[in-house]
């Protein structure tokens, strides 16, 4: 894995502060819908940068079809964030579903039936 720099850190934390904020108030597709960016990863030259996001509350299937739209507005995000962020070339956007909120409810899910079965046996 390669080294973080401190520089990359900020700016991938800019990004994700400003696209949150921008997805949310600029695109209006509705296959988008409750969009959260949980991660950005920026290389070190500051080319590219992968977004991580999820849909709350649908299925990966959902979010995936939402990445793909975001993909396809991805230059439009670009020339969002160049006016709101200061750097001299945006970084070029991917945007990638995180299936990681997707395990997390559903290891809810299995420990709240643990927590019921247990319940039930001990009545």
């Amino acid at each position: 894995m390669r080294k973080e720099t401190p520089r990359t850190r900020r700016v991938a934390e800019q990004l994700q502060r400003e696209l949150a904020e921008t997805i949310r108030d600029e695109i209006r597709d509705p296959r988008v819908g409750s969009v959260t960016v949980s991660g950005v990863e920026v290389a070190r030259d500051l080319a590219h940068a992968r977004v991580y996001m999820t849909v709350l509350g649908e299925d990966s299937r959902t979010s995936t079809e939402a990445a793909g739209v975001l993909n396809g507005a991805s230059g439009f995000l670009r020339r969002e964030l160049s006016r709101r962020v200061r750097l001299r070339t945006v970084p070029a956007l991917t945007f990638i579903h995180d299936p990681s909120f997707d395990r997390a409810a559903r290891l809810s899910s299995l420990i709240d039936s643990a927590l019921d079965e247990d319940q039930g046996r001990s009545s």
